[in-house]
C-alpha cells in the first residue's frame, strides 16, 4: 500500500488517522473532504490536512448533488427508518464514498481509508460503496486495527502529537452534520434515560422558546420533487437550507431515537432535521389526494424496505434502483402545493391542492346526492363472502348463551 485516499472531515477520528497511516504503513495520504452541507466545518480543512501530513487535499462541493440525487429520491420514496429516523447520515455516506473513489482513481491511489468505528453502521456503508465502485482498491479501517479504544484515547493521541481537534473531554458528543440534518451521539447520550442538554442543539430552538405566533409555509412539488417555498423557485440545496431555517426557528424536527444498528447493537441518537421534517409532512399530505388507495398502500410497504436498504449501506444495490423506478411512476401526478402551520415544535397540514387530485367533495360529503347507497349492500355481501360460515357461532356456542340467559342488555 503506497498511496491512500482518506475520507477526511477534520473531526477527531480523521484528524489523527493521517498521522497514524504514515506511522504504521509508511504511505502517502490524500485527504478527500466532501462538502455535503457541513456549513463552517469545511473552513480551514486544507491547511489542517497538510499540517498533519497529507500530501494532497481535495474539497468537493456536493451539496446540490446530495439534495437532487440522494435526498430527494429518499424523500420521494417515503423512506424513514424505524418510523423516526429520516436517514440524514445514511443518505450522504454513499455520495461521499463515490467522490472519494473518484479522486482515489484519478490520483493513482491503491487504497481507501475511512474513520468509521468498528461498532457502527458507517463502516458498512462506506465499504459496500467501495466494493460497488472500485473493488480492486484495498481498504484500511484504523478503528479495527489500532489500540485506541475510546474517544478519550483518541483525544490523548491527538494531544501527544499536537494535532488540534474540535472535541474536548468536556464536550464528548460525536456529531454528523450535513444539508439534511445534525446528529448527536455519544457522551451522556449513551444513557437512554439522560435528557439532552439544551445547549447541545444547534439547528433548532427549544420549542418552548419558539415564536408565540404560528407561521405558515407553502411548499410546491412537481412529480414528488420539491421545487419552491412560498412561491419562490429554489435549487434543491437552497430549498432544503431555506426550510431548515424556517423549521428551525419554530423548533420543528427534533427526534430522540434508540435505533437498531445493522450489526445488532442498539444505539441512541438525537437528530435535528427541520427542513426534512417539513418536506416529509408536505409530501405525505399531497400524496393523500393524488394516489389511489392500492398505490398508496403499496408505496408504504416498499418505503420500509427502501429505508432498510439505505440504512444498511446498500445504496448501489439494483433493488434500490428498481424501487426508484416504481416510485417515479407512482409520483408522476404528485404535483401541487401544501401549506403547513408551524408552532412550538409542530408542523400541521392546513391545506393541500393539486390539479391531479382524486378527492371528490361530492363523494366525501355526508350529502348522499349523486351516490346510490343501495350499491353498498351488494358490495358488503360480496366482500364478506369468505367470512360467512367460517366464523359463525357453533350450535354449542348458541346453547351456552341461551343457558346463561341470553346476552346482557347492558
Amino acid at each position: 500500500m503506497k498511496k491512500v485516499a482518506l475520507a477526511y472531515s477534520g473531526g477527531l477520528d480523521t484528524s489523527i488517522i493521517i498521522s497514524w497511516l504514515k506511522e504504521n504503513y509508511g504511505c502517502e495520504v490524500v485527504a478527500v473532504a466532501v462538502d455535503v452541507g457541513q456549513a463552517e466545518e469545511t473552513a480551514g480543512l486544507a491547511q489542517k490536512a497538510y499540517s498533519t501530513g497529507a500530501i494532497d487535499f481535495h474539497l468537493v462541493d456536493a451539496k446540490e448533488e446530495l439534495a437532487a440525487d440522494y435526498l430527494f429520491p429518499v424523500l420521494k420514496a417515503g423512506a424513514i427508518y424505524e418510523r423516526d429516523y429520516l436517514l440524514g447520515t445514511s443518505t450522504a455516506r454513499p455520495l461521499i464514498a463515490r467522490k472519494q473513489v473518484e479522486i482515489a482513481l484519478a490520483t493513482g491511489c491503491d487504497a481507501l481509508a475511512h474513520g468509521c468505528t468498528g461498532k457502527g453502521n458507517d463502516q458498512v456503508r462506506f465499504e459496500l460503496a467501495y466494493q460497488s465502485l472500485a473493488p480492486e482498491l484495498k481498504v484500511v479501517a484504523p478503528w479495527r486495527e489500532w489500540d485506541i479504544v475510546s474517544r478519550e484515547d483518541a483525544i490523548d493521541y491527538a494531544s501527544a502529537r499536537g494535532i488540534p481537534v474540535p472535541v474536548t473531554k468536556k464536550d464528548p458528543y460525536s456529531r454528523d452534520r450535513n444539508l439534511w440534518h445534525l446528529s448527536h451521539e455519544g457522551g451522556p447520550l449513551e444513557d437512554p434515560s439522560f435528557e439532552p442538554e439544551a445547549s447541545m442543539f444547534k439547528l433548532t430552538v427549544d420549542p418552548m422558546d419558539a415564536p408565540d405566533e404560528p407561521e405558515k409555509v407553502t411548499i410546491e412539488l412537481e412529480s414528488g420533487v420539491p421545487v419552491s417555498v412560498n412561491g419562490v423557485k429554489l435549487s434543491p440545496a437552497k430549498l432544503v437550507q431555506t426550510l431548515n431555517e424556517i423549521g428551525g426557528r419554530h423548533g420543528v424536527g427534533r427526534a430522540d431515537i434508540v435505533e437498531n444498528r445493522l450489526i445488532g447493537i442498539k444505539s441512541r441518537g438525537v437528530y435535528e432535521t427541520p427542513g426534512g421534517t417539513l418536506l416529509v409532512t408536505a409530501l405525505k399530505a399531497l400524496e393523500s389526494i393524488v394516489l389511489d388507495r392500492d398505490s398508496a398502500h403499496e408505496k408504504e410497504r416498499i418505503a420500509t424496505r427502501y429505508a432498510e436498504l439505505v440504512y444498511n449501506g446498500q445504496w448501489f444495490a439494483p433493488l434500490r434502483e428498481a424501487f426508484d423506478a416504481f416510485v417515479n411512476v407512482l409520483s408522476e401526478n404528485t404535483t401541487g402545493s401544501v401549506t403547513l402551520k408551524l408552532f412550538k415544535g409542530n408542523a400541521v397540514v392546513v391545506g393541500r391542492k393539486s390539479p391531479y387530485s382524486l378527492y371528490q367533495q361530492n363523494l366525501a360529503s355526508f350529502d348522499m346526492t349523486g351516490y346510490d347507497v343501495t350499491d353498498s349492500a351488494g358490495f358488503i355481501k360480496l366482500f364478506g363472502l369468505q367470512l360467512r360460515g367460517r366464523n359463525r357461532l357453533s350450535p354449542m356456542d348458541v346453547e351456552k348463551v341461551a343457558a346463561n340467559g341470553g346476552w346482557s342488555k347492558k
